[in-house]
């Protein structure tokens, strides 16, 4: 049962550009900037759970150039203490296949040129935060009962490789990964798990496979990600429901 004291706000990436389109919006302003759309608000069970579009409504933004110093911040000014990131994924670890979900535990960042901090030398404020666990155990914990509870079988734990983006990996990219020990690629975990916890706010991701990384695969990766995106969005929905209204 989720605890009814908190703000829980969900990102949303590719794939959910339709979620919330008719929800009431709340535009938000921070210091650092407008965020990638108006914050809505949906309504679970009696509960407000906030929604940001993380690529814009018109999915415009590409990864490395959103504003996610200004997406947390917006969210964070709004009360918000829990978010759970959607974002879609390529899989490395063998046995996991597109359509599927993941909760992941780890994080390595390959990104670079991003505001990675709120901490930008304007502040005397500065705070060395303790990521030694990057995702909230105690949030990734209810998805995945969530999830149990709503019949979704998901991959638990794992690496989460986050690249610069937006171009896909070559093969040897990700060889290399697979030898760094990461389990799935994507391009939007970091900073948005960082930022959450300056912000103190607990951060977990929700993701759905949608393609075999790389050299994995039988089929060209977009053939992939046009077959699975559905099923795996179908599966995250079910999961979202259960944990709101569970």
């Amino acid at each position: 049962m989720v605890a009814s004291k908190r703000q829980y706000a969900v990102i949303a990436g590719s794939g959910f550009q339709a979620f919330g389109e008719d929800a009431q919006e709340r535009r938000v302003e921070t210091d650092y900037g407008s965020p990638s759309s108006p914050v809505r608000e949906l309504q679970y069970g009696g509960r407000t759970v906030y929604l940001l579009a993380r690529h814009g409504d018109d999915l415009h933004i590409p990864p490395h150039r959103i504003n996610y110093r200004a997406n947390l911040a917006a969210l964070r000014s709004l009360g918000t203490d829990n978010v759970i990131a959607l974002n879609t994924v390529g899989v490395i670890a063998a046995g996991q296949h597109p359509g599927q979900i993941a909760i992941p535990s780890q994080i390595i960042d390959y990104t670079y040129g991003r505001d990675h901090s709120i901490h930008d030398g304007e502040s005397a404020s500065l705070n060395h935060i303790e990521f030694t666990e990057p995702f909230a155990g105690a949030l990734r914990q209810e998805l995945g009962l969530a999830a149990n509870r709503a019949g979704v079988a998901i991959h638990d734990a794992g690496v989460y490789a986050v690249m610069q983006g937006p171009r896909l990996e070559t093969i040897a990219e990700v060889n290399r990964l697979q030898r760094d020990g990461a389990d799935y690629i994507g391009m939007t975990a970091m900073p948005e798990a960082a930022l959450a916890r300056e912000l103190d706010m607990n951060y977990a991701c929700l993701s759905l496979i949608v393609n075999y990384a790389a050299g994995r695969g039988k089929k060209a990766i977009h053939a992939d990600i046009e077959d699975s995106t559905m099923t795996a969005k179908m599966q995250a929905m079910k999961i979202l429901r259960e944990f709101f209204h569970g």
